[in-house]
């Protein structure tokens, strides 16, 4: 396929109904080269998608496992102790103040156990101050912790205050007949901190009326000479276990359930919240009783993992910063911390465009917490070195806590919010364009994930764009985005990738089609190799057959035994199918034995043939006799056996896979001269008289 310009794209339309809108419209009879657009070594793209591929999803690329998804969110808080009781919410925590039900607390009282651990040291400091202010994250069962509290000094009947009550008002809310008050979660901000002096006037009218107040607020709550007091929670294994023993209430059920598979995978991470650990002890309580089945019982943990994507984009408290940083985590998990933040606040500019397109977007550049960003992900920060084409770099990076958030964060945003997919189809644009092979990377495996969850609209709006793209780099963003897509389990990818390979696709999808085929075919090698096979006999120009080649050459020395057999048996087969399909087989093998690691081929081919496979090593020596003996790639499987000669002299391994591969190569006079003559004039890595190597390589043939 010839070479195409790269032309300056002009500033994509943000209409997401535009699926060219990243580059210029197809033309097809375009064939000039420039210096910066050509295709990318497939060799090295290959490599660069293996390394920037998150784990949650490149084992599905290389052949490895997905991990299981488990953790989530349920609404409300946990009650702690030997029994757990949990409190759903079906929408945001309302802001009206009122009583709390004398039950809700009655039956507080009734499953709240751990009381000496958890209330009573901290009973004579709330008789002395009357009000505390108990410091701890969300949904650590803080809440019940002060109801319980409360209860201890006597206050049976409790007032809950609005959250939103400005601190300096607090005084006015504590006025009424209940011993007790409550304010879950106190809203405080820089200009409106919970002081100490505000706490003062209220400790005088608790006094005056006997009273007692507790304060819940988040970690990151802005005091002012007040030290509240920290809650530590137990963890969630505590909470599933005295959770499940208050349910089932028969020791010898419990500890079968305990033994389940999927209760010895959740007990084995200690990131599950409290109210997840509560969740899924009801789940298991309701498999013991009959009423729910094993699949219902392996379905909570990513069910709980959507109730959390639903939660974050689905109320208007999370800032819309903080959401473009959630999306930008799900499409950079496991990446650089800086490299997230940078261009979650590139996404966020966009969504500025969206909801006022009159405006310029402002991002400030300061005033940011990681610790607290991450918390709200729910995402662990961890240092690693990470490969880059100047050495390792050690670098900070972030990744969600729950396998699986990823491709669910994406998922609701996508499918549920689509006022969101214009600035969300524009950032991806500019991702595909990056100069940074990581960032161009994870734009293709996001719109892979993206595919997955709505094929038509991924296809439509953001990859069929990438392949009309006049740029290599756009259709190589493409490519990756379909072999990814049907690694993670997209519809249909198999007959697009047939279809766009077809000569009425046009050059720029087959050239897309092609790469594709060369990340896909270890999963489908027969159906890769007649597709690609099948482009050869329809096409014509030198470099689309050369980008054919290399495809192939990519499955003929794939890291699977298997798949390399399966396409060395397909390659043999090409060498009956015509001249074009003869020149796709033995332009592979040349360009596999000079590009594959390792000297992967040599090593094939000693392996089988110590190891008694002979069938197999037939095949490789009859597919290089083959080579040998064609005028057109002669030259280039001599030079690749030269190669691998002038390794040889400094390493006996490649010496003794030598001594076995030449003389099998002898199949006639003519064989044994071209052999004879390319180990005669070979020259070491400086030059001069041939290595030494090369005359005990002569006397074996």
């Amino acid at each position: 396929m010839s070479d195409q310009p790269g032309d300056k794209k002009a500033e994509p339309s943000q209409d997401d109904t535009d699926p060219s809108a990243d580059g210029p419209e197809q033309t097809d009879g375009e064939h000039a080269d420039t210096d910066d657009d050509r295709p990318q070594d497939p060799w090295a793209a290959r490599r660069e998608l293996y390394e920037h591929v998150p784990r949650a999803v490149g084992g599905s690329l290389v052949g490895g496992d997905q991990t299981g998804v488990s953790g989530g969110s349920v609404g409300g808080d946990v009650v702690l102790g030997t029994k757990v009781e949990y409190h759903y919410r079906s929408a945001a925590a309302t802001h009206t103040s009122g009583n709390i039900p004398p039950a809700e607390l009655d039956e507080l009282a009734e499953v709240f156990a751990g009381y000496e651990e958890l209330v009573h040291p901290l009973r004579g400091r709330l008789r002395e101050e009357r009000v505390l202010v108990l410091s701890g994250a969300p949904f650590t069962g803080r809440r019940s912790a002060a109801l319980m509290l409360l209860r201890a000094v006597g206050a049976v009947r409790v007032r809950a205050v609005d959250p939103n009550t400005r601190p300096t008002a607090l005084k006015d809310e504590v006025n009424g007949e209940s011993p007790g008050y409550l304010i879950s979660g106190l809203v405080t901000k820089r200009g409106n901190p919970l002081r100490d002096i505000d706490l003062w006037a209220v400790r005088d009218a608790l006094r005056e009326r006997d009273a007692y107040l507790v304060i819940t607020v988040d970690l990151f709550a802005t005091l002012q000479g007040i030290t509240p007091v920290p809650w530590q929670p137990p963890s969630p294994h505590a909470v599933l276990r005295s959770h499940l023993h208050g349910t089932v209430q028969d020791p010898r059920r419990e500890r079968e359930l305990l033994a389940l598979a999927l209760s010895r995978e959740f007990l084995a991470r200690d990131d599950h919240q409290l109210r997840e650990a509560a969740e899924f002890a009801a789940a298991l309580a309701e498999y013991a009783d009959g009423r729910t089945t094993g699949e219902s019982l392996a379905d909570v943990g990513p069910e709980l993992v959507r109730r959390q994507a639903q939660e974050w984009f689905g109320d208007e408290e999370t800032p819309l910063r903080d959401k473009a940083f959630l999306i930008s985590l799900a499409a950079f998990d496991e990446a650089a911390y800086a490299l997230t933040a940078e261009l979650s606040d590139a996404l966020w500019a966009q969504f500025q465009r969206t909801e006022d397109a009159g405006a310029e977007p402002r991002v400030g550049i300061f005033g940011t917490s990681i610790t607290k960003r991450l918390r709200l992900a729910r995402a662990d920060e961890y240092w690693q070195e990470e490969h880059t084409e100047w050495g390792p770099v050690r670098q900070r990076k972030a990744r969600f806590q729950k396998p699986g958030t990823a491709a669910e964060v994406l998922r609701e945003v996508w499918t549920s919010h689509p006022s969101a997919r214009p600035a969300l189809l524009q950032w991806l644009r500019q991702l595909a364009e990056d100069g940074r092979p990581l960032v161009r990377a994870r734009a293709a495996v996001t719109a892979a994930l993206l595919a997955q969850t709505d094929l038509p609209s991924a296809m439509a709006l953001l990859i069929g764009g990438w392949a009309a793209s006049k740029s290599y780099r756009d259709r190589l963003v493409a490519a990756n985005a379909l072999a990814m897509a049907h690694a993670v389990g997209a519809p249909n990818i198999p007959q697009i990738l047939r279809s766009w390979c077809s000569e009425e696709a046009g050059p720029r999808f087959r050239w897309t089609a092609i790469r594709a085929y060369a990340l896909v075919g270890p999963r489908m090698p027969d159906e890769a190799l007649e597709a690609l096979a099948e482009a050869a006999r329809t096409g014509g120009e030198e470099d689309e057959a050369r980008h054919l080649a290399e495809s192939a050459a990519l499955l003929l020395s794939d890291e699977s035994a298997q798949v390399r057999s399966r396409v060395l048996r397909g390659l043999l087969d090409l060498l009956q199918d015509g001249s074009s399909g003869r020149r796709l087989a033995l332009h592979a093998l040349v360009l596999a034995c000079t590009h594959a690691d390792s000297r992967l081929l040599l090593r094939w081919y000693a392996e089988a043939a110590s190891q008694g496979t002979s069938e197999e090593a037939r095949r490789l020596v009859l597919l290089w006799q083959a080579a040998l003996r064609d005028l057109r790639h002669t030259a280039d499987a001599l030079k690749a056996l030269a190669d691998w000669a002038v390794e040889a002299d400094e390493d006996p391994q490649i010496e003794r896979e030598l001594t076995m591969l030449l003389p099998a190569l002898v199949g006639s006079d003519e064989d044994r001269k071209r052999l004879d003559h390319m180990l005669r004039t070979l020259r070491g890595r400086r030059g001069g008289d041939p290595p030494p190597v090369a005359g005990r390589l002569l006397t074996v043939l």
